[in-house]
């Protein structure tokens, strides 16, 4: 039976709502503030924000982007990772993911979904903010990741499950120790790491996730998408030779997009 639109609308609010925490974890986090306590407030004059000033993507409207207390502007990414959390829940619904077993609970595999997309998020922006994708998170959304896996298999048939734990567990192991691999080639060959330990340990994540078949289309999907953008900022000038740049971003990229879109959809896309 397709999703309803009800589910949609409510997967659509909660995910805005999702993301506003989102924000507080990508800001708080590397700067070693809890992500609980103080409530929000402004960065600016400190002050603490009323219920009605942070609804999510109505609040930042209605302020027109500036605090209420001292005008301070409060920058659009805030209502862009709100509208593009909304977004990716709404596309969890409707999400065709692989690789966990005949026939996964539908109910299991939503959850699962909207938990790994939303713990993708945080990583991309302190990523994106930091070139450090921070341990803590990575360590847990492979726990997390294995956890579910098994968790939809043995809802499934207690053969399943251990089938799909022992396939997640090697295709984390895989995509740990390939990403480390691959970052000493390039050291040695290039004379600075290909990739970050981070990256390595974002791989972990999405093999607990995504299984052996997924990552390795994450990988591809990551890579292509890497190297469009590469070539693109070194000829448009933003981009310095030997300037690193963040990975992150790409490799969650290609696995949110496994996730919602199977891997059948991407073996038949992609030139393999």
């Amino acid at each position: 039976m397709p999703p309803s639109a009800a589910l949609s609308l409510l997967a659509a609010v909660f995910g805005a709502c999702v993301g506003s925490f989102l924000n507080v974890v990508a800001w708080r986090l590397p700067r070693q503030e809890s992500i609980v306590a103080p409530a929000s407030h402004c960065p600016r004059c400190g002050t603490d924000l009323n219920w009605f000033d942070n609804i999510p993507l109505v609040s930042w409207l209605v302020l027109r982007g500036r605090c209420r207390h001292c005008g301070a502007l409060i920058a659009i990414r805030y209502w862009l990772v709100e509208l593009m959390s909304a977004g990716l829940w709404v596309a969890a619904v409707w999400a065709a993911p692989s690789g966990l077993g005949p026939r996964p609970d539908d109910w299991l595999v939503l959850i699962a979904g909207w938990l790994l997309l939303s713990w993708l998020v945080p990583l991309v922006l302190i990523d994106l903010d930091h070139l450090w994708l921070p341990e803590p998170l990575c360590r847990i959304g492979l726990v997390l990741g294995l956890f579910s896996t098994a968790a939809i298999g043995f809802h499934q048939d207690a053969g399943i499950g251990r089938a799909l734990l022992l396939h997640h567990l090697l295709a984390a192991a895989l995509g740990l120790l390939g990403s480390e691999a691959v970052s000493a080639a390039g050291e040695r060959l290039l004379g600075q790491p290909a990739l970050g330990l981070g990256d390595a340990k974002l791989s972990a994540l999405l093999g607990g996730w995504l299984g052996l078949t997924g990552l390795g289309l994450t990988m591809l999907l990551a890579v292509f998408s890497g190297a469009a953008f590469g070539l693109v900022a070194r000829l448009s000038g933003r981009l310095k030779p030997g300037q690193p740049f963040p990975f992150g971003p790409f490799l969650a990229l290609g696995g949110a997009a496994v996730w919602l879109l199977g891997n059948r959809f991407w073996l038949v896309l992609l030139p393999l």
